[in-house]
């Protein structure tokens, strides 16, 4: 059995996700329609658990502190370029929120890879949409959210910082 480890992300992201996640003890359905719990914690979570599973504090940071190492281990596995704690964290958090399948073919990456630094800043903002069922139509559709825009605008802040 392989185990793959790599190093926690830095405190300033940690509050940054808790920030944008906000601490749900019981299970909701996220603004993006997608069972939630803790702090964004959306792994094994079911439609069936909404309103009822419950889990306490410490279980929700433990929760988050697993889920931001794996994205920050996609991080890691992706970016090829130097980067510091800040930019590492701030990433983690793009990659908690979006998956690391969206940063692998972004442009974002794709600058930061080539050693543009404020190019793939800019482009954190370009992520502020989800994919949003009207509840009286039903229809699908990708909206700006104003958390996300938050959210992003905070990354983008942090990943500019120097660490």
């Amino acid at each position: 059995m392989t185990t793959t480890t790599t190093r926690p992300v830095c405190a300033a992201a940690i509050a940054l996700v808790k920030q944008a996640e906000g601490l749900y003890l019981t299970a909701y359905r996220c603004p993006a329609g997608v069972p939630t719990i803790g702090y964004g914690h959306t792994a094994g979570v079911t439609e069936a658990d909404i309103g009822w599973r419950r889990i306490t504090e410490p279980q929700a940071e433990a929760l988050l502190a697993d889920d931001l190492t794996k994205a920050a281990a996609a991080v890691d596995r992706l970016v090829t370029v130097p980067i510091n704690a800040d930019q590492r964290g701030a990433l983690a958090s793009f990659v908690f929120n979006l998956g690391a399948g969206s940063l692998v073919g972004s442009t974002l990456l794709k600058l930061l890879n080539r050693r543009d630094y404020a190019g793939a800043a800019g482009q954190f903002g370009a992520w502020v949409k989800a994919s949003v069922r009207d509840k009286k139509t039903g229809i699908v559709a990708k909206v700006t959210l104003p958390g996300l825009v938050t959210r992003r605008a905070a990354e983008r802040a942090l990943f500019e910082r120097r660490a």
